[in-house]
Formats: C-alpha cells, structure tokens, sequence
C-alpha cells in the first residue's frame, strides 16, 4: 500500500508561475536533476523578482510543480501547448505536489461543480483545512495567519489557472484533445481536477 503524501504546504507565495515556469522548464535539460537546473535558474535570474531570497524561493516552488510532470508533459508544456494547456498542466503539476490542493479540487471544487453549486466561497478552503487539521498534527500547527495566506495564493492560483473566474466562480475547463488522452493515458483520474472534464468510472 503506497504511503499517503505529506501535506508540503510551501505554496504561500506568488501564483500560477505561467510565464516564470516555462523559461524554468526550458532551462531544464532531459536527464539532469532539478537541482542542478535550479542553480542554473538562479545563475541565470530566471524570474524577474528583485530580491535574491524571493527569488530563490519562487525558483524552488516552480520546480516543485514541474518535476512532477513527465518528460511528454514538460515537452508539451514548452514546445506545442497553447496558453490554456499551460494553464491546465500547471494547474496539474501544483495538484501533484501540493496534496491540499489536489483534496480541495476533488473535495470541494469537483463536488460544488457537479451538485451547480459554482460559487466557491472562501470560507470552503477553511472549512477542509480543518477538516484536516483535526486529523493531521503538522496542518493543526499551522498558524492562522498563514493559513489565510494559503487560502490567498491558493484562489490566486485557481483563478489564474482558469479554473475560477475572477467573481470566484467554478469554470468548465476546456481542455485540448491531445492533453486530455495525455493525462487520460496515464492516470485518467487526474481529469477529475479540472471541472467538466467527464471521467471515465469515477
């Protein structure tokens, strides 16, 4: 039986990352570790933020997102996709890395989209946070004034991925056919993270 993923809760800053992660996936190099490509990202001044520690910080939270998207995936993203594909396979790679993120577009999002419920009230994400929290020490430790700035960037993140509007309300996600069998091919599940997307048996 696989061990549950950690709660990793470090995507308290920025957005999406659209245009910062594509210059970081092309830096990327088939075969090298994201860490030898991070240290090129900051040799390089992948992203425009003037502070070195910011910068740093947003580099790393970036390459969390895309190493978990395969080489087919990385490929797409930076050769072939149109910007609602990269908006899409981002949003794929943040649910990836981030389990909260990945429970609250399957627990929350999903099932408001599928009972016509489209408005995603914030107070949602509070809601599973403690849900969670009772059952999980390193979520209860949280602080709440960090816990709003999850709650912040986690909107931010969903409303520049496509999948909210900016009135924070639940959108059909429109994905191309290619991406679609990309993500169906291997693991159809994950469909399920983007509102409207039918899946097969779930």
């Amino acid at each position: 039986m696989r061990k549950a993923q950690k709660y990793k809760m470090s995507f308290s800053t920025g957005g999406l990352f659209l245009n910062e992660s594509i210059e970081i996936a092309r830096l990327h190099l088939e075969g090298e570790t994201w860490d030898e490509t991070l240290r090129r990202a900051r040799r390089e001044g992948a992203t425009s933020l003037p502070k070195a520690v910011s910068n740093q910080r947003t580099v790393r939270e970036i390459s969390n997102r895309l190493m978990t998207l395969s080489n087919e995936e990385l490929e797409f993203l930076i050769e072939f996709a149109d910007r609602a594909d990269r908006q899409a396979l981002l949003w794929l790679g943040t649910c990836r890395a981030y389990r909260f993120v990945r429970e609250f577009a399957l627990e929350v999002v999903r099932e408001r989209y599928l009972s016509y419920q489209l408005d995603l009230p914030r107070e949602s994400f509070d809601l599973l946070f403690e849900a969670k929290a009772e059952l999980n020490e390193e979520l209860s430790a949280i602080k709440a004034s960090t816990r709003a700035k999850l709650q912040q960037v986690a909107f931010r993140i969903m409303r520049e991925a496509g999948i909210l509007s900016a009135a924070n309300r639940i959108q059909t996600a429109i994905l191309s056919p290619r991406l679609k069998t990309m993500i169906a091919d291997k693991n159809p599940v994950e469909l399920a993270l983007f509102p409207g997307v039918p899946v097969d048996g779930v």
